[in-house]
């Protein structure tokens, strides 16, 4: 790393949904936002890109990448973890076709990847994990109108991210966490590679709610919740923004 880049505030790609594909693109525009304001409040300059970027958008996106975000958004194709569509809605193969390219630009470097909501799931499958397609009784209203569900997630002790909510505290962090999903990760549906860091109870065995890498030194981590979402989150996610972007601060 030259120095000049020392002292630049890490280049966080952060890859986004396409407001134009939803069919509420003010609220989609509001959602991406939070992410792009996340990385900004921890020291990060954040490059947002979605499926409609060109091929040399992309590559100039990845050159300068110094971390990758996954964010929330539409289901992937099961054809991606070698499944039929039952329960999946909304694919955009064009925004898998995205993420799987940033996701080989970031781990070609061993760059810091931290996903989220479908971001977790992002990873779980290029890791070559699977996903369940529906589970009942984890997604909210619609962002920004009706109650949010909220649960409890047990995060696992001696994992990276015990580590950053937790800090110093002994024994397992739970914390009572934002749900916006329908899909979901289970402990068999975890890639090689994973460990799940926290899970959540459900009818049908508890749910893997964050993940990370099994290698120490690699800060590869997922959340199934919204931290992004301040109004709806633990005071204690800011601080796994900002250990992201200080992991990114450090790639070479």
């Amino acid at each position: 790393m030259s120095v000049g880049a020392r002292h630049r505030p890490p280049s966080i790609v952060i890859t986004l949904g396409a407001p134009d594909l939803t069919d509420d693109p003010a609220t989609a525009v509001r959602k991406n936002n939070r992410y792009l304001e996340a990385i900004v409040r921890v020291g990060g300059t954040p490059i947002g890109i979605d499926q409609h970027a060109t091929n040399a958008e992309r590559a100039a996106a990845f050159a300068t990448m110094d971390g990758l975000l996954l964010s929330g958004g539409a289901d992937i194709d099961p054809g991606r973890y070698g499944r039929e569509t039952t329960r999946a809605v909304g694919v955009q193969p064009g925004r898998d076709q995205l993420e799987a390219d940033a996701w080989e630009a970031a781990n070609e470097r061993s760059l810091p990847i931290l996903g989220i909501c479908r971001g977790l799931q992002a990873i779980n499958v290029f890791s070559g994990g699977t996903l369940i397609q529906h589970i009942d009784g984890h997604e909210s209203p619609s962002y920004g109108s009706g109650t949010v569900i909220c649960h409890p997630v047990r995060v696992r002790p001696g994992t990276r991210l015990a580590g950053i909510l937790g800090g110093a505290k002994p024994g397992a962090v739970v914390l009572s966490v934002n749900s916006y999903h329908h899909q979901a990760v289970r402990r068999a549906d975890l890639a090689n590679g994973l460990v799940a860091a926290g899970s959540a109870p459900h009818l049908g065995g508890d749910l893997v709610e964050a993940l990370e890498s099994a290698d120490a030194d690699r800060f590869l981590l997922g959340v199934q919740c919204h931290p992004e979402r301040t109004e709806s989150t633990p005071e204690e996610f800011e601080r796994l923004f900002a250990a992201f972007v200080d992991a990114a601060r450090g790639a070479d």
